[in-house]
């Protein structure tokens, strides 16, 4: 049997489909006449109190999305920007710059952040070395000579001075709570001609060393693939909450987007010292070495896979330096040191850093391993700086 619907109720629903299809398309109509720029459009959302301009809800709700993303950064440069100074001297060069063209700026230009509100300034020894003095541009515009204070024998720090009260500071945060993956920002004097570039990116990895050109080997390292340009050397690296959790330090030449900062609770200690001495003093071993890997181990048949090799670095340079407190110990070329009291010497944790931790006239016990044999050495530690 061939069902079907009869003639009579066919007819009404056609009917109420071809209504409603007709009503739909005049309501479409209605609205879009009601939203449109046109005159009466405008007539109409006047007559019940809508402002026409204020009236874009795309635009509204893109906007408002995008300040909400970009707030946490706004307000962190906000906070840490005004203690940000760069830093130049030497007579001013040109240079070929890609994208700039041929540009004049001085033959040495980095970044610095103000510490504390009488004037001192962190920024990176490599900034000033070879200079007794500066020109430092703070944020607002002004300028001041400034002039070293102190330097970090074994790292890439430095202290300098300026005669002014009252300027804005950065806040130190805390490195070793650093997460990789957490966002950050840094702030410079990019190619020593752009004061105060920001640029973001995120924690990319923690505990790096890292040889810089001029520099000796640099430990725990923070990485970054916020860009990190010529003359930004000494700026800040920045937490979302406006603490600074490194200084920006060094670049892989040979990549993109692989740049370095030296913690800043290496700089917060060398802060602590400096307020205490008038300069940065640090205990004092006296010995050359090569912090031990895996690789290492194996071309060279080692007993062990971690652990500082103390190895001569030329005929000028011995492995146990004449007079030094590791000579004063005994301490010998080949000489493999395993632990520092309790704390074992890895990548992780390289001799110098261990050493670090300690203060000039500490003594500490060297675990070593000499000829297959491990042994126990009582060292009293000297003092380098000034």
């Amino acid at each position: 049997m061939k069902l079907g619907w009869p003639n009579s109720k066919l007819t009404f629903w056609l009917s109420v489909l071809a209504v409603s299809f007709l009503a739909s398309i005049l309501m479409t109509l209605a609205v879009l006449l009601f939203l449109s720029d046109t005159t009466t459009g405008k007539e109409l959302r006047a007559a019940i109190g809508i402002d026409s301009n204020g009236l874009n809800i795309e635009t509204t709700r893109v906007d408002k999305v995008v300040v909400e993303e970009s707030s946490a950064i706004i307000e962190t440069i906000k906070k840490v920007g005004p203690a940000v100074v760069s830093i130049t001297s030497g007579e001013d060069a040109f240079r070929d710059i890609p994208g700039f063209g041929r540009i004049q700026a001085p033959r040495t230009s980095g970044t610095g952040f103000i510490i504390t509100s009488d004037g001192l300034i962190a920024t990176n020894k490599h900034v000033v070395r070879g200079f007794e003095t500066f020109t430092v541009t703070a944020a607002s515009g002004e300028t001041y000579q400034g002039k070293v204070m102190a330097t970090d024998p074994s790292n890439d720090i430095a202290f300098i001075k300026i005669e002014a009260r009252g300027l804005p500071v950065a806040d130190l945060g805390d490195s070793d709570r650093v997460q990789v993956g957490q966002w950050v920002t840094a702030v410079g004097n990019a190619l020593g001609e752009l004061q105060n570039t920001v640029t973001v990116g995120v924690i990319s990895a923690k505990e790096r060393s890292a040889t810089p050109e001029g520099e000796g080997e640099l430990y725990g390292l923070i990485q970054t693939d916020a860009a990190i340009n010529p003359g930004n050397s000494g700026g800040p690296l920045v937490n979302l909450s406006g603490q600074v959790i490194g200084m920006n330090t060094a670049i892989a030449g040979n990549a993109q987007n692989i740049g370095f900062a030296i913690a800043v609770n290496d700089l917060k200690k060398d802060l602590e010292l400096f307020s205490k001495h008038g300069k940065i003093i640090q205990a004092y071993m006296g010995v050359r070495y090569q912090t031990i890997t895996k690789a290492i181990a194996q071309s060279l048949s080692l007993p062990v896979e971690q652990g500082a090799l103390l190895v001569t670095l030329g005929n000028a340079q011995p492995a146990v330096i004449p007079g030094s407190p590791a000579e004063q110990a005994s301490l010998k070329e080949a000489d493999i040191i395993v632990k520092v009291n309790d704390d074992r010497v890895s990548e992780t944790t390289p001799l110098v850093r261990l050493i670090r931790r300690y203060s000039p006239e500490d003594q500490i016990t060297l675990t070593i391993l000499r000829g297959g044999s491990e042994m126990t050495v009582n060292l009293t530690l000297g003092q380098v700086g000034g």
